[in-house]
């Protein structure tokens, strides 16, 4: 956050999973004045299988083994983001049910280092 109240250009690659995760993100962006692009890429199962196992094979202290068991979990919880929070058309959601704002929801979802 405190990137972009300097103007400057950052990329967000945690916290994206749920809608409401991005919601959060994009009311923080536009709290502070900063456009957001948001891109999603598909990645088809034998893609992320490739692409995982060359990783471990070639830098395994970068990250750690996942299993397709694991894969298929973790592909079965994303929400996938809808043509309009892409194209940003849709507007950002409410905050959930027991938050007044989107900066409540974060500092109960997130460490303090995001405000």
């Amino acid at each position: 956050m405190r990137a972009l109240e300097l103007g400057i250009n950052v990329v967000i690659d945690f916290g994206l999973w749920g809608r409401d995760e991005r919601s959060a993100l994009r009311q923080a962006a536009a709290d502070l004045g900063a456009v957001v692009e948001m891109r999603y890429f598909e990645l088809p199962a034998t893609d992320q299988r490739r692409r995982l196992d060359r990783r471990q094979a070639e830098e395994p202290h970068t990250t750690w083994h996942m299993s397709d068991e694991e894969l298929a979990e973790w592909a079965a919880v994303i929400s996938i983001p809808t043509r309009g929070e892409i194209d940003g058309s849709e507007p950002v959601d409410c905050p959930p049910a027991g938050f007044a704002t989107w900066v409540s929801w974060r500092r109960h979802r997130w460490p303090a280092s995001v405000p």
